[in-house]
């Protein structure tokens, strides 16, 4: 018998009570599955930082996931970042996703340490390490980090993350299996032995995705612009396909041997409750009131 599946799901801290209530449906649905953990992105410059800490209050709160919040260190001293993991681990936090993190000016603009900051993410975990026993995932980049100037430094800059104490990279979302299957053997072959998790993005809307991946250096291929063409208005089709572009992905991981995946939900749980159904999961009966968040009546 094979290695079970495992699977971690990323949330944004919402910003209108609309997308408040979409996230925790999101976070309802799911959580069933039992995840190994769930992720809390962190904005541009820290600028979610309040709104991250309180999603990820409440998930420590209410249900019984594990919370990994996430950090960056942009446009912020080490002071100002080390409080930050401070109130984290203070809150019951022990999983922190350090990232450098995109400039506030948007991610086409230089990025440039803070004169009083972390320099780069690896720094950033050898600051989380020296302050508390903290897991710390990181992320890692199959096309290079757009910033990056080639794949080796790339790949130089997350030995630099092991090497400070992270134990874990996710992969930004790609949708050509060889290419994390190359970067794979790169990573490997540079001595660097955590796990690399696979980044799924089941599309939501194709356009906006591949506005997502330009500004991330990812590639859209051909094939799949082709399998969206003509659906602009079409939702209900779109989302057969982007069902079945995901699931198709995703099987083809794991006919490799791949038993980690972490889902980029966009805060929504349709299409990732289907892949992970078709991976095998299923809602533990136990853990579905456990998951639940409470209502605004039980909480007043």
């Amino acid at each position: 018998m094979g290695k079970p599946i495992r699977v971690s799901f990323e949330f944004f801290p919402p910003k209108t009570e609309e997308m408040e209530k979409n996230l925790w449906e999101a976070v309802g649905r799911l959580a069933p599955l039992s995840p190994d953990f769930v992720s809390v992105t962190y904005g541009a410059g820290g600028s979610t930082r309040e709104r991250t800490h309180a999603t990820v209050r409440r998930i420590l709160q209410e249900t019984a996931l594990t919370p990994a919040a996430h950090l960056t260190c942009v446009a912020a001293t080490k002071s100002e970042i080390d409080a930050v993991i401070h109130s984290y681990r203070d809150a019951g936090v022990r999983h922190i996703v350090a990232l450098r993190g995109d400039p506030t000016e948007g991610v086409a603009a230089r990025y440039a340490p803070h004169p009083d900051g972390y320099r780069n993410a690896a720094d950033l975990v050898a600051g989380i390490k020296r302050i508390a026993d903290i897991e710390v995932s990181v992320s890692a980049y199959p096309e290079k980090h757009p910033d990056s100037a080639t794949v080796q430094a790339d790949i130089d800059m997350l030995k630099a993350k092991v090497d400070a104490g992270a134990t874990r990279a996710m992969t930004q979302f790609f949708f050509e299996n060889s290419l994390y299957f190359r970067y794979l053997d790169r990573v490997r072959a540079a001595g660097i032995a955590i796990p690399i998790v696979p980044g799924i993005l089941p599309v939501q809307n194709f356009k906006q995705t591949r506005n997502f991946a330009a500004r991330a250096g990812a590639s859209v291929p051909a094939w799949l612009a082709q399998r969206f063409d003509g659906l602009d208005d079409d939702p209900a089709t779109r989302k057969l396909i982007a069902a079945a572009v995901a699931a198709e992905q995703v099987l083809d991981l794991v006919d490799h041997g791949v038993t980690d995946f972490h889902f980029y939900t966009m805060n929504r749980a349709d299409l990732v409750y289907a892949v992970c159904h078709l991976l095998g999961l299923r809602p533990e009966a136990a853990a579905v009131q456990a998951a639940q968040p409470l209502s605004q009546k039980e909480r007043v």
